[in-house]
């Protein structure tokens, strides 16, 4: 009967537990390593809020988060001191407004602004992370599209046969930079003028200028696009 009785309470503890519970912001969690609380020193803060939210408890001895946490009273206390050498724990002495008597509380503003310090700082570190990766990103689109203008100037010197001037360099760039042709679409569009016999620069442009009109973006279509123009033109 005795044993059925203590099960029956056991049960209305499980019940309790599941329905309520201690308020420990997640931030703290995640950071009290990083503010150097070890896993016993992070418990024994959990208990401190622990009795001041559920058991209205403000200032537990030492013994009794001793008993709590599976201690001797002494290196409870130990646990304590480092807290409040470190600044992480305080103790704040109040004045009851009714009896007026002195009592005391523990503080762990400290510890909360601490961790939230961390967290401040982790955060910042993730970003400028994540910053200079997108930098290192860009640069490495920058100089693949440098090396990509660059094979384009090599093409072009080698179809002329000469060297180019500053501004037919300038103007491939441009088709590249501001016009966003294709590369495949710049060199087609080098080949239709060497089949065509007009090696300029600006029958090039009005070829890449044709297509941008009809909505040419790749190879495929310039060559379906320039099969139905001869087409056309030989109707």
């Amino acid at each position: 009967m005795k044993n059925e009785m203590w099960k029956a309470y056991a049960r209305g503890m499980a019940a309790a537990m599941n329905g309520g519970g201690v308020v420990v912001p997640a931030g703290l969690l995640r950071a009290y390593r990083g503010v150097g609380l070890s896993d016993t020193e992070m418990m024994l803060m959990v208990q401190l809020m622990m009795y001041r939210q559920l058991e209205g408890v403000d200032f537990p001895t030492p013994e009794q988060l001793a008993e709590r946490l599976g201690l001797m009273p002494k290196a409870a206390h130990q646990l304590l001191s480092r807290l409040m050498k470190e600044e992480l724990l305080a103790i704040d002495d109040e004045i009851d407004s009714e009896s007026g008597m002195q009592t005391e509380r523990y503080n762990w503003n400290g510890f909360v602004i601490r961790c939230a310090e961390w967290l401040a700082d982790e955060a910042k570190q993730t970003f400028e992370a994540e910053r200079e990766l997108q930098q290192q990103r860009s640069s490495s689109s920058a100089s693949a599209q440098a090396a990509q203008s660059s094979d384009l100037f090599s093409v072009f010197e080698q179809e002329f046969g000469r060297p180019l001037s500053p501004m037919e360099c300038e103007t491939i760039s441009a088709w590249v930079d501001q016009d966003r042709y294709p590369d495949e679409l710049i060199r087609f569009a080098l080949k239709e003028a060497v089949f065509a016999g007009k090696l300029h620069f600006r029958y090039i442009d009005r070829i890449l200028l044709e297509w941008s009109r009809n909505r040419v973006t790749n190879t495929e279509e310039a060559k379906a696009h320039t099969q139905k123009f001869r087409g056309g033109r030989g109707s």
